[in-house]
């Protein structure tokens, strides 16, 4: 007997339970990756560079164990013709969490019942089902602490699965690598993609490397993790979101590491992510429509001339945002704290709607994710699940000079201001015009004036969130 194991966010072989699962059967093993042509959500822009290096890196595990990827085009449904085709009698798959992938995999299940095909899904991806949560009223959670600490004391100690020691599978004549050259997912002319090789390994090797390479530093992660020219951040969000380690295994190994738990304010980061999977879960409108309805009054502003093309390329005339945005461009990742404030500046200082935003990073973020990214966005507009506050408004100018004081991140992405001393390169148009002259910089010129000022913009977003009587 033959398994088709589908894989989808779960690029891994460790502790991979559908995968495991075909392998105590004892059945042949068909490994499939699915690139659904009628797919409305799926992978874009940056991450597509990711997708590609990943199933490369997946594909070269299996041979390694005698076994190789198919990589197969075509829709949800066609998989059991494939499974057909090929003599399958069970079908495995990672329990999805995206609303269009989930609806697709019960249709499966429901279709392979009239083909005597057997279909199981299987948990894994987050460190807990968004369906086992629930409030004392029996209704789902909207904020997160009382979500956590319900969460934490139903985890108890997650252990990550064991690969098993062997697999038999099923020969086909398909080579992944031919069918993603086909594809063509690499970004050609131009190549904005050939820095990310310096910055990034996709794999499960990848991933494991960068959390060892890590775990030491995650003892001072409640400190060092605000600092963007520190790696006081793990960086293993593109590996979480292919499913290259789980978070499992991730827990597992922290806590290993730090049995006292002085690495528990990182572990906490990992029911955030989980958080975002369960908002997105239970309340699916939140995916294109703020979580909160008096939001769909908001007075967003139009996008006028280039504002939101200066936004994109890092031309916004405030350091510390220019600096973000042009490290994603970069490296198809941002530091987290920088996150919140471009998002801040876009939705507060703009008043651009935060879609716009959420598009972008959709675009270029390796590890574009649409839970993450969705309640990300409309945390920091406000109109989100336990947002900031709406009154909340970053100063780029404050959390610059608090998180990058000696101006190191910004003059790894803004070159242009490297020689401006760090007590004026925070709003580089306030320096005194020798200090600018001998740092080479004519504002307006080498360096944009800022687009806005920041006290008009405040004042003016404070007004529009105070039409909508938000208390």
């Amino acid at each position: 007997m033959t398994t088709l194991v589908w894989f989808t966010h779960d690029l891994r072989l460790s502790d991979n339970p559908a995968l495991h699962a075909a392998a105590k059967l004892g059945d042949a093993i068909l490994p499939v990756y699915l690139v659904d042509t009628t797919n409305p959500a799926g992978h874009s822009g940056a991450s597509l560079w990711w997708l590609h290096h990943s199933l490369i890196a997946l594909d070269q595990q299996l041979q390694t164990l005698g076994g190789k990827l198919l990589i197969h085009l075509g829709t949800t449904e066609s998989l059991l013709t494939l499974a057909k085709q090929h003599q399958c009698e069970h079908i495995h798959f990672s329990c999805a969490h995206e609303p269009w992938l989930a609806k697709q995999q019960k249709q499966l299940q429901q279709a392979a019942l009239e083909h005597d095909i057997t279909c199981r899904q299987f948990a894994g991806q987050l460190l807990l089902e968004p369906s086992t949560l629930f409030n004392k009223q029996g209704t789902p959670f909207k904020v997160f602490t009382p979500f956590y600490k319900t969460a934490v004391a139903q985890l108890g100690q997650p252990t990550a699965v064991k690969m098993p020691k062997n697999y038999q599978w099923h020969p086909h004549k398909h080579s992944a690598s031919s069918t993603l050259k086909k594809l063509k997912w690499l970004p050609q002319k131009p190549n904005w993609a050939k820095a990310f090789k310096h910055h990034w390994q996709p794999g499960e090797a990848g991933a494991h490397l960068r959390l060892a390479s890590v775990i030491e530093q995650l003892q001072n992660y409640n400190v060092e993790r605000d600092i963007p020219s520190s790696d006081g951040t793990s960086m293993l969000s593109p590996h979480l979101h292919f499913g290259e380690i789980s978070p499992r295994q991730i827990w597992q190994t922290v806590s290993t590491h730090f049995p006292s738990g002085e690495a528990a304010p990182y572990l906490r980061q990992l029911f955030w992510r989980d958080f975002s999977y369960y908002l997105v879960h239970h309340f699916e409108h939140m995916i294109k429509e703020p979580f909160k309805a008096k939001f769909d009054k908001f007075p967003w502003q139009k996008p006028t001339g280039n504002t939101l093309e200066k936004w994109q390329q890092g031309q916004t005339g405030y350091p510390l945002v220019d600096a973000g945005m042009r490290q994603l461009w970069q490296t198809g990742w941002m530091h987290n704290r920088v996150r919140m404030v471009v998002a801040s500046f876009l939705t507060k200082h703009l008043q651009l709607h935060w879609q716009h935003g959420a598009d972008w990073f959709w675009d270029t973020l390796l590890d574009a994710d649409l839970a993450n990214n969705t309640a990300g966005w409309q945390w920091v507009a406000g109109c989100g699940a336990d947002a900031a506050p709406y009154f909340r408004i970053f100063n780029p100018i404050t959390q610059s000079e608090k998180f990058d004081k000696h101006g190191d991140y910004i003059r790894a992405y803004v070159p242009e201001l490297a020689k401006l001393p760090a007590k004026f390169i925070h709003a580089p148009w306030l320096a005194p015009e020798a200090e600018l002259k001998a740092a080479g910089v004519v504002i307006g010129q080498d360096y944009p004036a800022p687009m806005v000022d920041h006290k008009t913009a405040r004042e003016t977003a404070l007004a529009a969130y105070a039409s909508l009587n938000l208390g």
